[in-house]
């Protein structure tokens, strides 16, 4: 077992390095870059998420002076930054990193990831880190109460389907479930905005935020309901597919227990069918739902967390990464990039682990032999 554990430990380094690779190679290739977002705001020609960027301020007060001759020939690589002075976009590939090759900016954030440092953002003035832990509990909130729904929902809806099954309650169900797979939760919360959120309809819900203004005020059983008051729709938005795989999960596994002798010679003994299912059947099937628990929470963390966030206006990780990607806030991007990549190859370790500890018959370690 521990030397399954360093193995698995041990080749999360060479697949963190090639995330962060692949994703270096492809930004360098992208269009537009943090000093042309800071000449774009200084010619006005800023628009979208780069707007909301606060950097660059103290080079846009000086940037009336900072026009000199022969700007044009040595800015000619950044587009709009005719007329601008040298020396001024110097300051700004200097400040940003970019005075240095490709590859020593990769090696030093490849020494610097290694050691937890994520440097800080571009344009907020504030380290990676900090901005991580301010944007997590969001998302960790999204994820937890969407993690606990799908399970509340998804075992007993699992459960009838595996009693029921290839009845009527199996199939109409079923064709619901495969339906709302189907759909994509970014769709799906524009059409929920567009009936109860202030659209054309209803405005039951609110559009934005986890918490109502004065939140703080309010007396504590309030504050409950106006909590979830304002997780209602992205929920709902979030949990639309996950509790496909969670029923069918559910059904199968019970299915295949129900079918094996043991469930067999309990019924010929006499034990009524609420023990058998109960008594029996559901410790055994219940082993691969529960040792699934890591996999599905880092999934509800993960799945659909940027476009609802964003369309919600959740200020979770979800919406962080969305405007640094649109910002060229690269120290942001690539951290938060890192960290989740991280999370979630250690989250399949721990989810590989508990099936092995909950079966036995699991055993990951000799299929590698």
């Amino acid at each position: 077992m521990s030397a399954y554990i360093a193995r698995r430990l041990l080749l999360m380094i060479p697949t963190l390095l090639g995330i962060l690779f692949v994703s270096f190679v492809v930004v360098q290739f992208a269009p537009g870059g943090p000093v042309e977002r800071v000449i774009a705001q200084l010619s006005g020609a800023d628009t979208g998420g780069t707007s909301r960027i606060s950097g660059g301020s103290d080079f846009a007060q000086r940037a009336p002076g900072q026009v000199g001759a022969g700007g044009d020939a040595v800015n000619s690589k950044y587009r709009g930054a005719q007329g601008l002075d040298p020396d001024f976009i110097k300051k700004l590939e200097v400040q940003f990193g970019f005075d240095k090759p490709a590859p020593e900016r990769f090696l030093l954030m490849v020494w610097n990831f290694a050691r937890f440092d994520f440097g800080k953002s571009y344009f907020r003035d504030v380290s990676v880190l900090q901005l991580i832990k301010e944007k997590l509990p969001v998302s960790i909130s999204l994820g937890l109460w969407l993690t606990l729904l799908t399970y509340l929902i998804s075992i007993p809806l699992g459960i009838r389907k595996a009693v029921n099954d290839g009845a009527r309650f199996d199939t109409w169900t079923s064709t619901v479930l495969v339906l709302g797979y189907a759909i994509p939760g970014f769709l799906f919360a524009i059409l929920l905005i567009i009936l109860f959120a202030g659209g054309s309809f209803f405005n039951w819900f609110p559009l934005r935020g986890l918490t109502s203004d004065g939140w703080s005020q309010f007396p504590w059983y309030w504050k409950i309901i106006d909590y979830f008051w304002h997780l209602t729709l992205p929920l709902i938005a979030m949990g639309l597919g996950a509790f496909t795989t969670m029923t069918f999960l559910t059904k199968n596994s019970f299915l295949d227990e129900i079918r094996k002798q043991y469930v067999m010679t309990a019924r010929a003994k006499g034990c009524s069918e609420s023990r058998v299912l109960y008594g029996h059947v559901f410790r055994n099937a219940m082993l691969i739902v529960i040792a699934g628990f890591p996999g599905t929470f880092i999934h509800a963390f993960f799945s659909g967390s940027l476009l609802i966030e964003t369309i919600f206006s959740l200020d979770g990780l979800g919406l962080l990464s969305f405007e640094s990607v649109l910002n060229r806030d690269y120290p942001v991007v690539f951290g938060t990039l890192y960290i989740f990549s991280l999370v979630g190859l250690v989250i399949n370790l721990i989810s590989d682990l508990t099936y092995m500890w909950i079966d036995p018959r699991i055993d990951f370690e000799a299929r590698e032999v």
